[in-house]
């Protein structure tokens, strides 16, 4: 109950015994009465225990008068239950200033004796009274959290307790949002309360931004209400500076404000056209629980808003209780509020005092310590209308459970709930091993209806319209007119064309929303036009920039549509050499080729020297016959007949080979002498270097101060060349030996000098060349998929051919590459396998019908002579004579025609139908060396029947 005591000055009139007999009597009646049942109603009064709770709240605030409602339900609910132990609750206005509060506590502590302090709503309210709590030992139990648990917090306010959650959870709710639209730069605002308390929370909003790619772009702070005469100037003036400062943002972060300067910062960002299409306003809890109170005029000016809340169950049976006594006694005490329902704020009030009861319940009736008393409360744990209530070293254990709502119409509604330790869901429970499934989490899953019925999710960014268009620089000098040209018409009005100009076009053509635009020639260095864009003079650039890391820290850039690198241009000499015939064929082609022709030449000899005469004769004539038949084979020139049906089969091999390789050559050769082929001159970047020859380089690019800078060159030998009809004539006048151009200009260059110029292949690689907007920007990534579909659909390489054909001299060119241009084995190892694996099976077909023949010889000679003892190198010789010969020659003995005619069944017809007399006549035509006389013994002459 609520102690209000009263003392005032009474005085008693003097009555006469004589007069009034009877009131003696009745005084005398009344004492006796009071002597009796006095000493009894001492005793209840001295059993009756009362503990005294002061509370430090901001009175006149909606949130405080929830508050106090609140608490005074929960008061007169347990007095009620507890006859012999009531509650006194004293109320102290905070003003919502810390050393208002800091007094008030010293008040509640020194002139009412409370045993525990509940309230502020700040944490800079908080974190004063926590000292004089703990310097008194008195409980302190605060509605309110620093954004950042500072270190050793629990040894520094042994005696605080934190009722609400750090701001950790909602900044990384807020953070997952931002992630959910992938907005890149966001803009907060705040107001900035007299002694500060805002800077841990911007920490925390800023490390989470970071976590998902994003930043904050600007802070908007705004003064604390109290402290301002025109509220609606001082939010005017802040807004007008986004304006000034060219912000880009769009998507608003609001962390904390006062009501009524939450409703000037609407109201003001409505009329200034912050709040609408692709407009973005988050709200924390703190804000969006005014979203209760305000009347629909705020809510119209908030329309679009989406807003973080603590979740709680409105469905159980002592939530509904206290819903009907809130309201009831809420309207009786506060009609003018209009709105009655209570707040998360009015639930964690209750809550409060709940653990106060539940403490003092635990507690003996004699126990009187400030230390046990603290001991409680941290021991209570029960589930009360807020939720969860389990405290731990000074706070609370349980994460929240978060609500993302959407202010629509008059009021909000709920989109989804967001768990700490799960993200986004759709349900305010996740069942068991549901957070592992984080694909599905990191998006909202309700559907959002953005202001102005946009179909679309809103860019976060400062969109170009009608009235205020992008401001797109282009380069105006240009070293290579094909890519972006800056002129002038009749009119005077410039005209822009090229491949980067028709390429933006064909990206308006693919994105889908428009894209207002205006085109403003530049004529600087390239460096100097990213720079405007980093300083927001320009919106974006579109022309030929290169994607450099320098550059990348300062601005957006898209897809690159070019690759990039930087090559070395050099004139071309003519590659004419006597040697020009060797060209046709690779080193390893003319030795395998070698290698197979003198194969083919062993078989071919060896298969036709025992029956062919024009194979036979001295070893001299056998080799040239095999060579010059051979060799004549390659022009299909040769004259020799073939006997053996096994040499025309390795033959119809052979020539098919000698048929393509001819071909081949042919072709080879011809390309090679009908088409100029050029080399450089100069190759190597360290020659230049020691030479101290001049080079050439566009001077508006990068390029120059790359070469001078990373390769080394001195800058007195790096020459500017501001057109690609320039490059022509310092060649020819021997002003620079070298110039170094990007890929792509290399590729134009290249493609009309082909004749007289060649350039080397990229060594060193960039990101390659694409649009450049502002840091942040949406647009980008929205341009880089358009350049992404083009490419994919085939409109980008269109555009390509359309813009770099090559002349028709340089079409018809041959590209200068030695080794793609000489055939090498690898073109040719599969005939080289035929023609050898056939050679080699006719070969081994032949000596075997030979050894065979000569097994046979060996059997009948066994049977007719008379047996002798021969050693293994006797047989070994006559074996080797027999293959070489065809016939058995023994020392001492003629040679002796192999009377079978198996080993002939091989050759030809021809061979098969000469006469026997032609063999006795070749024999006899041989020379006296060739055959041997074996003198035989008399005992073994009538059983010799085979000697000549």
């Amino acid at each position: 109950m609520m102690c209000f005591k009263e003392t005032a000055l009474m005085t008693f009139p003097i009555f006469t015994f004589n007069k009034l007999p009877k009131f003696w009597l009745l005084l005398l009646v009344a004492t006796s009465f009071l002597v009796t049942t006095l000493p009894h109603g001492a005793k209840d009064i001295n059993d009756s225990k009362v503990t005294n709770i002061g509370a430090i709240i901001d009175v006149h605030s909606r949130t405080g008068k929830e508050e106090k409602t609140a608490m005074e339900i929960a008061v007169q609910k347990f007095n009620k239950r507890s006859p012999n132990h009531n509650l006194s609750l004293y109320f102290q206005d905070s003003r919502s200033s810390p050393l208002q509060a800091a007094r008030a506590a010293e008040k509640l502590i020194e002139d009412n004796k409370v045993q525990v302090i509940i309230g502020m709503e700040r944490w800079d309210e908080a974190a004063l009274v926590a000292d004089i709590g703990s310097q008194a030992k008195v409980p302190v139990l605060s509605f309110s959290a620093p954004a950042i648990t500072p270190p050793l917090a629990s040894s520094r306010w042994p005696f605080l307790i934190r009722m609400a959650h750090s701001d950790s959870n909602q900044i990384r709710c807020i953070a997952a949002v931002i992630q959910s639209y992938n907005w890149r730069r966001v803009v907060t605002v705040y107001e900035d309360y007299a002694y500060g308390g805002d800077a841990g929370m911007l920490a925390l909003l800023s490390k989470s931004l970071q976590d998902v790619g994003s930043e904050i772009e600007y802070n908007l702070v705004l003064p604390p209400f109290s402290f301002v005469s025109d509220p609606k100037d001082v939010v005017r003036e802040e807004l007008t500076k986004l304006l000034s400062e060219k912000i880009q943002s769009r998507v608003f972060i609001v962390l904390q404000s006062s009501l009524p300067m939450m409703i000037h910062l609407f109201r003001e960002a409505k009329k200034m056209g912050f709040v609408g299409n692709d407009m973005v306003w988050i709200l924390t809890d703190t804000v969006t629980n005014f979203l209760d109170i305000v009347n629909t005029s705020v809510i119209h000016s908030m329309e679009g808003a989406l807003g973080i809340k603590n979740y709680y169950y409105d469905n159980t049976s002592s939530y509904q209780t206290f819903l009907t006594q809130f309201r009831q006694k809420f309207i009786s005490e506060y009609p003018e509020e209009g709105y009655y329902e209570p707040g998360f704020y009015a639930l964690r009030a209750h809550d409060s005092i709940a653990i106060i009861t539940q403490a003092m319940n635990r507690l003996s009736r004699n126990t009187s310590s400030p230390k046990v008393f603290l001991d409680s409360i941290l021991t209570t744990k029960f589930v009360g209308l807020s939720g969860e209530i389990n405290v731990k070293a000074g706070e609370l254990l349980h994460s929240p459970m978060l609500r993302i709502v959407k202010v629509v119409g008059r009021r909000y509604k709920e989109l989804d709930f967001w768990i700490p330790e799960f993200g986004f869901s759709n349900q305010p429970v996740v069942a068991k091993g549901g957070a592992g499934n984080s694909t599905e989490a990191i998006r909202l899953k309700g559907p959002v209806i953005w202001p102005g019925d946009l179909q679309r999710n809103p860019k976060g960014w400062l969109m170009p319209n009608d009235t205020k268009r992008m401001i797109i620089g282009v380069p105006g000098r240009t070293s290579f007119e094909k890519f972006v040209k800056v002129s002038t018409n009749a009119a005077g009005k410039e005209e822009y064309d090229g491949f980067c100009i028709e390429l933006f076009y064909k990206v308006l053509k693919v994105l889908t929303y428009d894209l207002p635009y205006k085109f403003v020639p530049y004529n600087g260095s390239y460096n100097d036009l990213v720079d405007h864009v980093y300083n927001k003079t320009y919106d974006a650039i579109v022309g030929d920039v290169t994607i450099l890391a320098s550059r990348a820290e300062k601005v957006e850039f898209t897809q690159p549509y070019a690759e990039s690198g930087l090559s070395m241009i050099v004139p071309a000499k003519s590659q004419e050499s006597a040697w020009m015939f060797m060209k046709p064929f690779t080193k390893e082609m003319w030795l395998v080729t070698g290698a197979v022709l003198i194969y083919t030449m062993f078989i071919v000899w060896f298969l036709e020297h025992h029956t062919n005469p024009e194979f036979n004769g001295p070893w001299k004539n056998q080799i040239g016959t095999a060579l010059w038949f051979t060799f004549s084979s390659l022009y299909f020139a040769h004259r020799e007949k073939i006997y053996s049906n096994l040499t025309r089969v390795v033959l119809v091999v052979w020539l098919f080979v000698v048929l393509i390789l001819n071909s081949s050559y042919t072709a080879s050769l011809t390309s090679m002498l009908t088409v100029r082929r050029l080399q450089p001159n100069v190759t190597d970047i360290e020659w230049l270097k020691r030479n101290s020859l001049k080079v050439g380089c566009d001077g508006d690019s990068f390029v120059r101060n790359y070469l001078q800078t990373v390769l080394g060159f001195k800058q007195e030998n790096i020459k500017n060349v501001s057109s690609e009809y320039s490059y022509e004539g310092e060649f020819e006048s021997a002003i620079i030996s070298a110039a170094f151009l990007e890929l792509p200009y290399e590729k134009v260059f290249i493609g009309h000098h082909c004749k007289r110029y060649s350039a080397t292949t990229p060594t060193y690689r960039f990101g390659g060349l694409g649009f450049v907007f502002q840091k942040g920007s949406p647009i980008a990534a929205d341009v880089s998929k358009a350049i992404l579909k083009l490419s994919e659909d085939g409109e980008l390489k269109t555009l390509e051919e359309k813009w770099f054909a090559q002349s028709r001299q340089c079409l018809s060119n041959a590209t200068d590459n030695d080794k793609t241009e000489s055939l090498s084995l690898q073109s040719f190892w599969g005939i080289y396998i035929i023609t050898g694996a056939t050679s080699t099976i006719c070969f081994l077909l032949f000596l075997f019908h030979l050894l065979k023949n000569y097994h046979k010889q060996e059997v009948e000679d066994r049977g007719n002579a008379t047996p002798s003892d021969k050693s293994v190198w006797e047989k070994t010789v006559t074996l080797a004579r027999y293959i070489y010969h065809g016939e058995t020659v023994t020392p001492g003995e003629s040679p002796i025609p192999n009377p079978s005619p198996d080993i002939h069944e091989w050759n030809s017809s021809n061979l098969e139908l000469s006469n026997p007399e032609d063999t006795h006549e070749n024999l006899l035509s041989s020379s006296p060396a060739e055959i041997e006389v074996v003198k035989i013994p008399d005992s073994d002459t009538q059983k010799s029947s085979n000697v000549v």
